[in-house]
């Protein structure tokens, strides 16, 4: 632990050591995050103030998009900052706080992802018990267990980093705290701490992709026995689902399901879990859901009488 503050500061190499590609990815980093939190903050807003919203399924999708907002604002803004900056630097203290909010609010994504798959599950499979097992203090208590479970993850992430002496160099070749970036840094030997990091965030990110595929294979098979109609809205509503879960986990399990290695190939990826995803996640649920397109219809209409008073 001494060792640790013989290094005081890392210095981000950045998305591009190019310029004019710089102020570029400035423009386009900005208008994305201004995307990703107005898009993510009406997907919030129409559902608190819809009651056509009122199911447990955009109870869940509300506080998805309220991490989605969290979790792109933990990289996001230090990203867009560092694109005109001469010295992309950031504290180590900085740099573990990073490193754990990512984890968290990542690891509250994936439980909450596995709450929705339940859901769905419970709502095609048991329709008749779904309000009696899916109350409102079960939500409740399955989105708490989502932020305890990513708490827990985070904190074993950080746990296994805090812990390590840095002691020089201090440049690490990301735009971000990450734990394989910053694990390479270390001045000690960190093969167990690279098992440990790739058993908790690589195992994770598998078994919740899993369950999930499971899920939906299970739904897939009840279906066969529903009206066509019935069929045409369940895919609906579970295709939207299949589509996030794809876009966030795929990337994951990329990067954290490896030997504690970085590639070349790794800030492009992470660009996409920690900027594309997070935009992309309200245009999907809205555009293939009538109810949440016919909800934001009604709020915009609301909103101009309100103009107009």
């Amino acid at each position: 632990m001494a060792n640790i503050h013989n290094v005081t500061e890392f210095i981000f190499l950045g998305l591009s050591p190019n310029k004019d590609v710089q102020r570029v990815c400035f423009v386009i980093f900005l208008l994305l995050y201004t995307a990703i939190v107005l898009g993510n903050l009406l997907m919030v807003v129409t559902v608190a103030v819809s009651r056509s919203l009122g199911s447990p399924m955009y109870f869940f999708l509300s506080y998805l998009s309220f991490v989605e907002i969290c979790y792109s604002s933990t990289t996001a803004p230090k990203l867009i900052l560092d694109l005109l900056a001469e010295k992309k630097s950031i504290s180590v203290w900085g740099c573990m706080t990073q490193l754990f909010f990512i984890h968290f609010f990542g690891g509250i994504e994936m439980f909450l992802l596995t709450v929705m798959a339940y859901d769905r599950y419970v709502a095609i499979c048991k329709p008749l018990h779904y309000t009696s097992i899916m109350n409102r203090q079960m939500c409740i208590v399955l989105v708490g267990t989502a932020w305890v479970g990513g708490f827990v993850h985070s904190f074993a992430q950080i746990l296994l980093i805090f812990r390590l002496p840095f002691c020089g160099p201090n440049v690490i070749d990301h735009y971000f705290c990450d734990v394989l970036p910053v694990l390479k840094l270390a001045c000690s030997d960190t093969f167990l701490n690279g098992l440990l990091i790739v058993a908790n965030g690589g195992s994770l990110s598998v078994i919740s992709f899993v369950v999930l595929l499971a899920s939906y294979v299970v739904i897939l098979f009840h279906l066969r026995t529903q009206s066509s109609e019935g069929r045409r809205k369940a895919l609906s509503t579970c295709g939207s689902h299949v589509t996030v879960v794809v876009l966030f986990f795929a990337p994951c399990v990329f990067i954290y399901l490896r030997p504690s290695a970085t590639l070349s190939v790794d800030k492009m990826v992470a660009v996409f879990y920690t900027v594309i995803t997070p935009l992309l996640n309200p245009i999907i649920y809205s555009l293939r859901n009538a109810e949440v397109k016919k909800a934001m219809k009604n709020l915009w209409i609301r909103t101009i009488k309100v103009d107009k008073k």
